[in-house]
């Protein structure tokens, strides 16, 4: 049958196969999580009111976005 070595082969190739497909995903998503993660850092290191995260954008507290979801016009 076959042996350790081609098994490992096999292995890779159906790795590298998944890689290319799911690669460009993954790297985005990969991308959004590190936006979210640096805004964090920067509202708990500057000690100010919490900023909203909204799909990978930060608004400050105070910005139209906020005063928009206030109103209701969002």
């Amino acid at each position: 049958m076959f042996g350790l070595s081609e098994l490992a082969i096999i292995l890779l190739v159906v790795i590298a196969v998944i890689a290319v497909r799911k690669g460009p995903e993954l790297t985005r998503t990969a991308g959004k999580s590190a936006r979210i993660l640096k805004a964090e850092a920067r509202a708990a290191k500057a000690g100010g009111p919490e900023p909203q995260v909204i799909q990978g954008e930060v608004l400050r507290p105070g910005t139209a976005a906020e005063t928009e979801q206030s109103h209701g016009t969002r």
